[in-house]
């Protein structure tokens, strides 16, 4: 009798909990970093200043922005003379959709939710019209006035977990310009984040057929920065191959094999060419807000399901391979592939070794670079290779050991001329 009264109180446990079970969405798109990720570098996910979207609103250390969201509202409302009930309500509207964009729970209620989208949302229309048009901004106004400031929001407005969706920001620009212009905000966006883009790519438009695709502002400078489509097919068919293609040797030891390393200014940030010993590979600059977005855009593609857009995962991973020591660093910047603003090779190196720890790999036909692997590890493979490799690593490692192997060759022919010389006479 008690194991049937017990299995009762067990079934109306698991009935409740069923009966309270959230269904799936469609499509999540603001999602937390999951912890295997976030353990490397938690603090690479972390905003610095400012919180968007409700992951992590109402945080001590972020406060100090808000009184600024409230100052951009009031300008925003200035701006076409709107009351701020019209806004709420369209807010209202979207707090459904916007809801179901995060895949964790949200705890805050409709009125605090609403309040949220519309504080967040006016501060980045703002913030990016402003930018762009320097006779909107406010006098004194510190955002624009202090160099620290304007670089912590730039970096924090792509966080993975600090994000609104896209649509919430295109209906307050529709409110505030000219509506259904919504090329024209990402525009402004672009142009605000044009200069945290480590390397070469950025394109001042998105092209029309990717336009509905954009989940967030990170989403946005994601699909701005994809190679054309042409170039989205893995370098190489390893589909069937049994030997892995997803690594080569650091820039050092590549070096000792013969290959050449050279700066390519032309074409894609994400082409790296290898051709007659020669790997050409696009500048990129480090700086300290790289490490971050590199993350956070491995973080969004590590959430998405079309594996052919993995490629910053894919790029990242070229590097980790070239660079295991400050030397590779050292290489790197001699020929002008890596501009080091970090000042510390040490530091760069730090950052590449551990950038792709607990990043899940794809499947070897689905890495873009494997062709050019192959390329590599072929050229690594010849016989005369490896001795030059050998000759260099053992005997040619130092300038001393250089001249020691020059003289002993000097000795050598005028031993030989000697040994003539008798002989003749």
């Amino acid at each position: 009798m008690q194991k049937n009264e017990q299995a009762e109180h067990i079934c109306i446990s698991v009935s409740e909990k069923l009966a309270h079970l959230m269904p799936l969405p469609s499509q999540f798109s603001i999602f937390r970093v999951h912890d295997e990720l976030r353990k490397v570098n938690e603090k690479a996910y972390e905003p610095h200043i400012i919180a968007i979207g409700p992951y992590h609103h109402g945080k001590a250390n972020l406060m100090m922005m808000e009184e600024h969201k409230l100052r951009y509202l009031k300008f925003y409302l200035e701006g076409k003379h709107h009351n701020v009930q019209r806004c709420i309500v369209a807010m209202q509207a979207l707090e459904e959709e916007t809801r179901r964009c995060y895949a964790e729970p949200v705890s805050l209620d409709s009125n605090e939710f609403v309040e949220m989208m519309l504080l967040d949302g006016c501060f980045i229309v703002e913030l990016l019209r402003k930018f762009q048009m320097p006779h909107l901004r406010e006098k004194n106004d510190p955002i624009f006035g202090m160099d620290w400031i304007c670089n912590s929001l730039q970096r924090d407005l792509l966080l993975f977990e600090n994000q609104l969706p896209f649509f919430v920001l295109c209906k307050l620009f529709d409110m505030i310009e000219v509506p259904n212009q919504h090329h024209r905000f990402s525009y402004l966006a672009l142009r605000y984040f044009g200069d945290i883009l480590p390397g070469h790519g950025y394109r001042e438009k998105v092209d029309g057929r990717l336009q509905y695709k954009i989940n967030h502002l990170l989403g946005l400078v994601h699909i701005n920065w994809l190679p054309s489509f042409s170039a989205l097919k893995p370098d190489g068919d390893v589909a069937n191959k049994k030997e892995d293609k997803r690594f080569i040797p650091s820039a050092t030891k590549l070096r000792e094999v013969g290959i050449k390393f050279e700066k390519m200014q032309e074409g894609n940030f994400f082409d790296i060419k290898f051709k007659n010993g020669v790997m050409r590979i696009s500048p990129l600059t480090i700086e300290d807000r790289t490490e971050s977005f590199f993350r956070n855009l491995i973080a969004y593609e590590q959430y998405s399901d079309n594996n052919q857009f993995k490629f910053v995962t894919d790029y990242v991973k070229v590097m980790d391979c070239l660079i295991n020591s400050p030397k590779d660093v050292e290489l790197l910047c001699h020929h002008g592939i890596i501009d080091n603003w970090m000042g510390d090779a040490e530091v760069v190196s730090a950052i590449f070794n551990k950038i792709t720890d607990s990043v899940t790999a794809l499947p070897n036909n689905y890495f873009r670079y494997a062709g050019v692997f192959e390329k590599v590890n072929m050229h690594c493979s010849k016989r005369w290779n490896r001795w030059m490799a050998k000759l260099r690593r053992n005997y040619l490692n130092s300038p001393w050991a250089i001249i020691s192997i020059f003289a002993a060759f000097v000795l050598l022919v005028l031993t030989f001329l000697q040994t003539v010389f008798t002989i003749k006479s």
